[in-house]
């Protein structure tokens, strides 16, 4: 504790040492620190200062707090920019998310800024789908021992998450605890906010027989099921992280690591063409659950989704789950195999929204249709 100055010039009586506890206890109670306790704030010092560019970088005009205030500040009347359109009746949208057992590989590799990415990218793929942009992002890390340039790593991944989703890094926590966490091991979460105008959310039951699916493609495994993948390259089968293997092109680690594609400009242009309610009747984010278990959430009583396989190209990392001995069905009933989002879209409305969603960058391809059933995904 620190004690503030005796300000009122009267003598302040020192406590008296306890005559009970051993003069060798006493003298080591007054040589603790919080860093004999295993907290660096000078380390805490370093991380912040590293920080700062990333993390101004991903502010516009709407952030007013300054960096290391208690608070963030995200102003939300700049001029008549509102929200870069013209929201009449906004609703605020939030998600939060984290990376899972992935973040034991980046202790593994040593590599530290994708996992970053990752986070950003759990929480704004799923505010899209019921139309929301992203506003702001706040993060939490803890930490075994913090390490200013590991750690930076994490957050200069994080501010290029957000920076890819046009948000702000508004504020965050990093937090040391060396009794909690294994040396050289951490965990992170996230947090978005975002706004959608009411009258343009996207709402699933309007999803109707003849809509078709486009999907767009993922960047490997994303951020769900390593549990399983851990335990079957690498205990498994004994595969290590930095083996070359037949038809992966990068080292088996790096594609592993490879982070989350973040879909927001691409789905923010498609919506944005549209002044009214668009064709796109529902939008899934494909994580845990794989195809069936995510597009099934946005299907209402009535219709079922048809996907066919081989409309679509596979990546190669799910090739090699399988030849390892995941069975098909567990492979779309764990992973995203090679589809990282879906739309559900109006017929008529297909070309130009594929159109769009090329000129974003994107590789969407048509891999099924809504028909009349009872709210469950085929797999054809």
């Amino acid at each position: 504790m620190i004690v503030a100055p005796n300000l009122t010039g009267k003598r302040r009586s020192r406590a008296q040492p306890d005559r009970t506890v051993p003069a060798e206890i006493m003298a080591r109670k007054r040589r603790t620190t919080y860093a004999a306790a295993g907290v660096s704030l000078e380390a805490a010092d370093a991380f912040v200062d590293r920080i700062k560019g990333p993390v101004r970088r991903t502010y516009g005009p709407r952030v007013l707090a300054a960096h290391g205030g208690f608070a963030g500040l995200f102003r939300l009347d700049y001029d008549e920019r509102l929200f870069a359109r013209n929201y009449r009746d906004p609703v605020l949208v939030a998600c939060t998310d984290g990376v899972g057992s992935k973040v034991l590989l980046a202790q593994q590799t040593g590599r530290f800024d994708s996992v970053g990415i990752d986070l950003v990218a759990m929480s704004v793929n799923d505010m899209l789908t019921c139309g929301a942009e992203p506003l702001f992002f706040l993060d939490y890390l803890a930490v075994n021992r913090l390490d200013p340039e590991q750690t930076a790593a994490l957050v200069e991944g994080i501010a290029d998450g957000c920076q890819q989703s046009g948000c702000a890094l508004l504020g965050g926590e990093t937090a040391e605890m060396p009794d909690l966490y294994r040396p050289g091991h951490f965990d992170l979460a996230g947090f978005a906010v975002g706004v959608v105008e009411r009258k343009r959310m996207l709402d699933p039951r309007r999803v109707q027989p003849g809509d078709e699916l486009i999907g767009l493609a993922s960047s490997g495994i994303h951020s769900n099921g390593y549990g399983l993948v851990r335990k079957l390259l690498l205990e498994d089968v004994g595969l290590q992280l930095d083996a070359h293997i037949k038809h992966l092109n990068a080292p088996l680690g790096s594609v592993l690591l490879e982070p989350t594609r973040i879909y927001v400009r691409a789905i923010l242009d498609v919506l944005g063409r549209y002044r009214a309610r668009p064709p796109v009747t529902a939008m899934a984010h494909i994580t845990g659950g794989g195809l069936p278990g995510n597009l099934a959430r946005v299907l209402p009583p009535g219709v079922d989704a048809v996907i066919r396989r081989g409309t679509w190209s596979i990546p190669p990392i799910f090739g090699l789950l399988q030849r390892y001995g995941v069975e098909e069905e567990e492979m779309y009933r764990v992973f995203n195999m090679g589809i990282g989002f879906v739309l559900v879209v109006r017929k008529r409305s297909v070309a130009a929204i594929m159109r769009t969603l090329e000129k974003a960058g994107e590789h969407p391809t048509v891999i099924g249709r809504i028909r009349r059933g009872r709210g469950r995904v085929e797999l054809s």
